[in-house]
């Protein structure tokens, strides 16, 4: 069989996949690093793996159709990208953002597969979500659409089949709603979402795991070089629940964390955010739901800069851990200009093809989304297991599971990605996450 080429290969999947950048930017990176793997393996280029693994094995579209506070009719469009299923039952989240688009999950449900190929549990990889915005909503409002939204997907889900979880905007209040419509329509208790409440079958540690997990693999990139988090600056991205859980191991750690972000800005307290002003930030965006700009009115020794991200704060480590594509190219050169030595992602592909390119010339410790923030899938992987038990694991088991699980995929990204003197974490990542499935669908023939 000819061999594969990136540039072929990738004007094929655009043609069949148009209008859809984020699908394109997520195969392209994977596809760099795997084509010459795959090219000197002919048993993956005889079988065409690739060409089968960034095609979905189903993608679902249905309308949602629920009334808001005022007795008006509204219509959003749900998704569920069922990706790649060779490994065990579908995970991944579901999203409800107004930017949620068909490409948006098709490239989140690719990453997907490999992560949690990565976590070494048995998961297939999947994505959903919905244009509803929850901005703005009464918790009605949102009970509603949650109702409906599950009205539709249920048909599609079950603890053997497709299990989601949450993500932007989709918190454990909306797994709740989610949650009890499936009991209500399938008459069943079944572990068929994860990220579920304490009280009926969620986890313990499973609101910190993302965050906790990327800080995890932070500790073994750096102990490779014989480094830990002593004496360190961090900069991190965001302010949801996977940056604030970032803050909180980074302090705990002995690391000082001097940013975070929102959507209005990004707040820099150069005297370091400790577990006090911490529990400040969780206040101002979980509860009173307002800018982080509040916080300067209680610690006037922090800046609030409007429109702009933390990447100009001269930093030793730096943790995006907001959205994709929050770091460019030139924010990666000033990171390198300021002396970052480390890059580790807790948001889903952060930093942009090129960005990534910079990390890769300075040869800097860069950890990719695929496998520093898999910490929050495994955790989820680990709910499924106590559901299947009728257990619960206390916090500090499910705690040395995440820390295990993260040193797995760092000892797997390793073993791949070994330069001279140097780890290709993507390089590692990639290959790492692709063995399992592809050896599963050599073994499968052909379907």
């Amino acid at each position: 069989m000819q061999k594969l080429e990136l540039n072929s290969f990738m004007q094929g999947l655009i043609r069949r996949n148009p209008g859809q950048p984020e699908f394109h930017q997520a195969v392209e990176e994977v596809a760099e690093k795997l084509i010459p793997f795959i090219n000197e393996n002919p048993k993956y280029l005889d079988a065409s793996i690739l060409e089968r693994m960034t095609e979905p094995d189903r993608v679902i579209s249905f309308r949602v159709t629920w009334m808001d506070d005022d007795g008006n009719i509204r219509v959003n469009r749900g998704h569920r990208v069922q990706f790649n299923g060779a490994i065990g039952p579908y995970k991944g989240g579901l999203r409800f953002d107004k930017s949620v688009s068909l490409g948006t999950l098709k490239f989140l449900g690719f990453e997907q597969v490999l992560k949690n190929s990565l976590t070494t549990l048995p998961m297939g990889g999947a994505k959903g979500g919905s244009d509803f915005n929850p901005k703005g909503k009464s918790e009605a409002e949102i009970m509603r659409f949650c109702q409906a939204f599950m009205t539709e997907l249920y048909r599609y889900i079950g603890k053997d089949t497709d299990v989601p979880a949450g993500d932007i905007g989709v918190g454990g209040r909306e797994v709740s709603f989610m949650f009890g419509q499936y009991r209500r329509i399938a008459n069943e208790y079944t572990g068929v979402l994860t990220g579920k409440n304490l009280a009926f079958g969620g986890s313990n540690a499973r609101t910190e795991a993302t965050g906790y997990g990327s800080v995890y693999f932070a500790k073994e990139m750096l102990a490779v070089r014989n480094d830990d988090f002593n004496g360190k600056k961090a900069v991190v991205s965001g302010s949801g629940n996977v940056a604030q859980y970032t803050v909180e191991k980074l302090i705990q750690l002995g690391a000082t964390v001097l940013t975070v972000s929102d959507r209005g800005g990004f707040l820099h307290d150069p005297d370091g955010i400790d577990a006090e002003k911490l529990a400040h930030i969780q206040q101002l965006k979980n509860v009173d739901r307002v800018s982080l700009g509040e916080y300067t009115k209680k610690y006037p020794g922090a800046t609030y800069t409007e429109g702009e991200r933390p990447w100009g704060v001269k930093t030793d480590l730096a943790f995006p851990s907001a959205t994709q594509n929050e770091l460019d190219e030139k924010d990666a050169e000033t990171l390198m200009a300021n002396g970052c030595i480390l890059v580790c992602e807790g948001a889903n592909m952060p930093s942009t093809n090129k960005a990534v390119k910079v990390f890769e010339k300075h040869q800097i410790m860069y950890g990719p989304g695929k496998a520093a923030n898999a910490g929050g899938v495994a955790i989820s992987g680990l709910e499924m297991t106590q559901n299947s038990m009728r257990l619960q694991w206390s916090f500090e088991e499910v705690d040395e599971k995440l820390q295990g699980i993260m040193k797995k995929i760092h000892a797997k990204c390793m073993k791949y990605g070994q330069e001279d003197g140097w780890v290709d974490y993507v390089k590692g990542a990639n290959i790492g996450g692709f063995v399992k499935v592809a050896d599963a669908l050599l073994a499968y023939g052909v379907i």
